[in-house]
């Protein structure tokens, strides 16, 4: 069984990206999510523990994610909880992962760029296309705007 969970946090450590001979694109980086509180007492802000995730990416997730997170970014990540105990000869441990099902940059402290991606097609001749949309301003009329890759 899996739970649906949201984070916020940072992200720890370069994102790992690997595409499998299968072709199956993964991504996997950590997160580390830390509470502050204000202490009334001690008039100022204190750090909380620190929670520590592995948060994998799948398919066009994972080309998106290697494409835009950096170590030190702070996201947002939702997705699905695993919480798996092991051991080996020298220690034992619990490793909690999220399989991400959605993930963004948290706009509580920057902005960011958005690019749309859309499913590679074939043009005329066969030949694989990909294509990607931003948006412009003034473009269409609408602000979007069709980008040959």
């Amino acid at each position: 069984m899996s739970d649906t969970i949201s984070v916020t946090g940072l992200v720890a450590i370069t994102p790992r990206h690997i595409t499998t001979s299968e072709g199956l694109a993964i991504t996997s980086f950590r997160l580390a999510s830390s509470q502050r509180r204000y202490d009334r007492t001690q008039q100022r802000w204190i750090d909380a523990d620190t929670n520590w995730y592995t948060v994998s990416c799948f398919r066009g997730l994972a080309s998106n994610a290697a494409g835009s997170l950096v170590k030190g970014d702070r996201i947002m990540v939702s997705g699905r909880l695993k919480i798996r105990d092991w051991e080996n000869t020298d220690r034992s441990g619990t490793t909690v992962e999220i399989e991400a099902d959605n993930l963004g940059h948290d706009l509580f402290w920057g902005t960011s760029t958005f690019t749309r991606t859309l499913t590679s097609g074939t043009d005329e001749s066969g030949s694989s296309v990909a294509e990607t949309t931003e948006f412009a301003e003034g473009a269409n009329g609408d602000g979007w705007v069709a980008v040959s890759a």
